[in-house]
C-alpha cells in the first residue's frame, strides 16, 4: 500500500508546480553576496567611508570659514553691524568670473551644471580640483546653491580615484558601486544622518529604474492617506491602535493634522509645483545662454543673482544674506520665529531667492536641496494663516513639494523633511504634498535640453 507523502514546509500539498523555497530576487542577492568579487568590493566600500568622511568634513568646515569671514567678520571689519545692501554685488560678481576661468580653463567644467539635477559617482581624478574650486568660489561668495552637488561629486571621484591603490578589476559594476559609496559617506556628512545619504544615491542612482517609481508612488499615497484615516479616527474615538514610537522628545509641538491641513497642503503643493518648475525653466534656459559664452554670460548671471540680493535687502531692510545663501542657515531662522517674518517679506523672499536661485542654476556650481527646502519652508509660513492651515502643516507640505519638485525623488524629499522637522507628526502630509507636487511637475513640460559647458572630462577606459 502506497503510504501518502506529507507536505515539505517549502512544498504545495498537491501535484503541479511548486513554488520555490526563496523568491527568485532573494536568490540572486544571495548569488552576488556569494561571489568573491562582490564581497571584495563590499569590503573597500566600508572602508572608502573614512577618508571620504574626512576629505567630505574638511570640505564642508573650509566652506563654512570662508562664509563667516566673507559675510561676518568682513562686514564687521568695515564698521556694518550686518552686510549692507550692496554686499552681494562685487562678491558675486567675483564669483561669476571665478567659475567661468574655472568652466573654461579646467578639465570636469567645476562640475555637473546644477540645472541638470544631482548626478552620483564621481567625475574623475582630474576633474576634482575644478569641482572643489568651483564650489569655494560659488558657495561662500554668496551663490543661490547648497553644497551637495560638490559633495557627491567629491566623494564619489574620491572614491574611483582610491580605487587603483587596491587594484580593484575596473567593471561597470564596481565603478558604479565605488562611486554611489562614496557619494553616499560624503552626502550624510550634511544632513548628519547616514540613512538619508544611502536613501538620497538610491534614488538618485535610479536603483529599479521607471518601475519602482511606478509601484513606489501609489504605495507611497497610500500609506499616508492610511496614516491620515487611522490617525483621524483614533483623534475622533480616543481608540489607539498602539505604534513603534518610544516617548517623544521634548521641543516643538505640532497639532494634529486637520481637514483644512490636507486640504490646503494639496493646494499648496500644486502651486509649489508650478512655482519650481518656473525656476527650473529658467535654470535651464540660463544654462544654454552660458554654454554659448561661459566667461561673459557666467560673470553677468552671477551678478544678476546679487541684483536680486540687494533689491531684496533694500525692500525689506533685511539682510541681503536671506537670498545670497543657501538658505540652510536662514531656514533654521525661519522656523524658529516664523512670526518675525511679515507677508511684505515672506513674498519679496519669495520673487528674489527665486530668480536669483534661477540664475544660479544655470551658471554657477553647487546643489539645489537647500534653496528648495527654504523656499517651500517660506511658502509654508505665507500660508499658514490661511483657515484651518497651521505653521507646522505649512512647513512639511511646503518643503516636501519644493524639493520633490526639484529633485524628482520621492522618498527622499519626504525622509529630508521629517529629519529638518525633527518630527514625525507631518508625515502624512508631506507624503501627501509630495505625491501631489510629483504628479503636478511631471505634468509640465520640460525645459531645453541643456548643452555641454566646458571642457568636459573625458570617460574612464576599463582596463584590459
Amino acid at each position: 500500500m502506497t503510504q501518502p507523502t506529507q507536505p515539505s514546509p517549502n512544498r504545495g500539498p498537491g501535484p503541479g508546480p511548486q513554488p520555490p523555497s526563496r523568491p527568485a530576487e532573494a536568490q540572486k542577492l544571495g548569488e552576488l553576496i556569494r561571489t568573491p568579487g562582490y564581497r571584495k568590493t563590499l569590503v573597500f566600500c566600508g572602508l572608502i567611508g573614512i577618508p571620504v568622511s574626512l576629505a567630505a568634513f574638511w570640505f564642508l568646515a573650509g566652506l563654512q570659514k570662508l562664509e563667516g569671514l566673507v559675510w561676518v567678520d568682513l562686514p564687521h571689519a568695515l564698521g556694518h553691524d550686518t552686510p549692507p545692501w550692496w554686499w552681494p554685488l562685487p562678491l558675486l560678481l567675483l564669483a561669476g568670473v571665478c567659475v567661468g576661468q574655472i568652466v573654461t580653463r579646467l578639465p570636469g567644467a567645476g562640475g555637473h551644471v546644477p540645472a541638470s539635477g544631482l548626478h552620483a559617482g564621481g567625475p574623475g581624478a582630474a576633474a576634482l580640483p575644478g569641482v572643489v574650486l568651483a564650489a569655494v568660489f560659488s558657495l561662500p561668495l554668496g551663490a543661490t546653491l547648497g553644497p551637495e552637488a560638490p559633495l557627491i561629486a567629491l566623494g564619489g571621484g574620491l572614491a574611483i580615484a582610491l580605487r587603483h591603490l587596491t587594484g580593484t578589476p575596473e567593471t561597470p559594476m564596481s565603478t558604479a558601486l565605488l562611486g554611489a559609496a562614496g557619494s553616499a559617506a560624503a552626502i550624510a556628512t550634511i544632513f548628519g544622518n547616514p540613512l538619508i545619504g544611502a536613501v538620497l544615491l538610491m534614488e538618485v542612482v535610479g536603483v529599479g529604474g521607471p518601475q519602482l517609481f511606478a509601484v513606489m508612488l501609489p504605495a507611497l499615497l497610500a500609506s499616508g492617506i492610511g496614516s491620515l484615516v487611522f490617525t483621524g479616527f483614533g483623534h475622533w474615538t480616543g481608540l489607539k491602535t498602539g505604534d513603534l514610537s518610544l516617548k517623544k522628545p521634548s521641543g516643538v509641538q505640532f497639532p494634529r493634522l486637520d481637514a483644512g491641513d490636507v486640504l490646503w497642503s494639496i493646494l499648496l503643493a500644486a502651486a509649489l509645483a508650478v512655482g519650481v518648475h518656473l525656476v527650473q525653466y529658467g535654470g535651464r534656459l540660463t544654462a544654454v545662454r552660458v554654454a554659448k559664452r561661459p566667461l561673459t554670460a557666467t560673470a553677468l548671471c552671477a551678478l544678476g543673482a546679487g541684483v536680486c540680493a540687494a533689491a531684496y535687502s533694500l525692500g525689506t531692510g533685511r539682510s541681503p544674506v536671506d537670498v545670497a545663501s543657501s538658505g540652510q542657515n536662514t531656514m533654521a531662522q525661519l522656523a524658529g520665529d516664523p512670526h518675525a517674518w511679515g507677508v511684505g517679506a515672506l513674498i519679496a523672499v519669495l520673487l528674489c531667492k527665486g530668480a536669483a536661485f534661477s540664475l544660479c542654476l544655470g551658471s554657477l556650481r553647487g546643489g539645489p536641496i537647500f534653496p528648495s527646502l527654504f523656499l517651500g519652508a517660506a511658502a509654508g509660513v505665507l500660508c499658514s494663516p490661511l483657515p484651518g492651515f497651521g505653521v507646522g502643516a505649512g512647513l512639511a507640505a511646503g518643503m516636501a513639494a519644493a524639493t520633490v519638485s526639484a529633485l524628482r525623488l520621492p522618498v527622499s524629499s519626504v525622509v529630508l523633511v521629517v529629519l529638518v522637522l525633527g518630527s514625525t507628526e507631518m508625515i502624512p502630509v508631506a507624503i501627501l504634498a509630495t505625491v501631489v507636487a510629483l504628479v503636478t511637475i511631471e505634468l509640465l513640460p520640460p525645459g531645453p535640453a541643456i548643452p555641454p559647458i566646458g571642457r568636459m572630462p573625458r570617460p574612464a577606459v576599463p582596463a584590459p
